[in-house]
């Protein structure tokens, strides 16, 4: 077998093009680890001047305070019960619809596909959309308010959609022949063999539900603040303070800017660790979602 030698045009080429690939890695991720050092960094320290490569005088005091606070406790375990719950819920409804649709059997499929292609492209609006949450359907202060009005997306059922199409006809005709219903044969069989393209809408809806501020802000009712609408008021907060009084320093030491990237570290970070474990599964499931007929 011949081996085709590599030119210098080839090898200058690559050489420059993993440089400039990393210089795009640097700048995507270096606003993170900034956040992340400045944010065990002392707080007064931090006052000086900006640090760049790691913190000037370290410290976990930033923490400290912030996981003192009552607030943001109550804010973590709302946040995290809305992305549990919402996102399983979220899952388990959208495909049970997607199912159902990719069936030609289903009385009224058409007339169905119909109305979720509708909610792509119109909606109520904020208004319509709140007196309907807070009037008729009485759930503001409630914790349902996270769960119900999100538990179908039309783009994700669509999703789910081209992928259930792919499974063929003839494993639920053999189901059924052994006495098996479509309940089970959704649960026991369809689902099982669906776990990449679960996992890539449990992924949509959960990161969503995570960084989800503006419905804990309307219909909470000061109950149910999330992690992000706590981080939105501490940011608020701080920046008042310092506009009031240059930059804030507390009598414990916390100044403004302090709490401000410690609380972006404690929203961002439980998130962004989840992401890479379900990556295998996302890149596949979209891939298999977009190709099947």
């Amino acid at each position: 077998m011949r081996i085709r030698r590599r030119s210098t045009g080839d090898i200058v080429f690559d050489i420059l093009n993993n440089l400039f690939m990393l210089i795009i890695v640097i700048i995507t991720l270096y606003p993170f680890y900034y956040i992340i050092i400045s944010s065990f960094n002392d707080p007064i320290d931090l006052l000086k001047g900006p640090v760049y490569l790691w913190p000037r005088k370290f410290s976990v005091v930033n923490y400290i305070y912030i996981f003192q606070e009552k607030a943001i406790l109550n804010a973590t375990f709302i946040t995290v019960a809305r992305t549990v719950i919402g996102s399983a819920t979220a899952v388990l409804f959208t495909a049970a619809f997607a199912y159902g649709i990719s069936r030609k059997w289903l009385i009224g499929r058409k007339l169905f596909i119909k109305m979720a292609i509708v909610t792509m492209y119109f909606s109520g609006g904020l208004i319509p959309t709140y007196l309907l949450i807070t009037r008729f359907l009485n759930l503001a202060g409630n914790f349902l308010v996270f769960i119900i009005p999100n538990l179908f997306n039309a783009y994700n059922a669509f999703i789910m959609y081209s992928f259930f199409k792919g499974i063929p006809v003839e494993i639920e005709e053999s189901a059924k022949i052994d006495g098996a219903n479509d309940i089970i044969i959704f649960f026991k069989l369809i689902l099982p063999l669906s776990l990449p393209i679960l996992a890539t809408i449990a992924l949509f809806n959960g990161v969503w539900h995570w960084n989800s501020w503006f419905d804990a802000l309307l219909y909470g009712e000061g109950k149910l603040e999330t992690l992000p609408l706590y981080l939105v008021r501490a940011i608020q907060s701080a920046t008042a303070s310092a506009a009031e009084a240059g930059r804030f320093v507390s009598t414990t030491g916390i100044t403004s800017t302090s709490i401000r990237l410690t609380t972006m570290v404690v929203t961002t970070f439980p998130i962004t660790i989840v992401y890479p474990f379900l990556q295998k599964y996302f890149v596949k499931g979209i891939m298999i979602g977009a190709l099947k007929d």
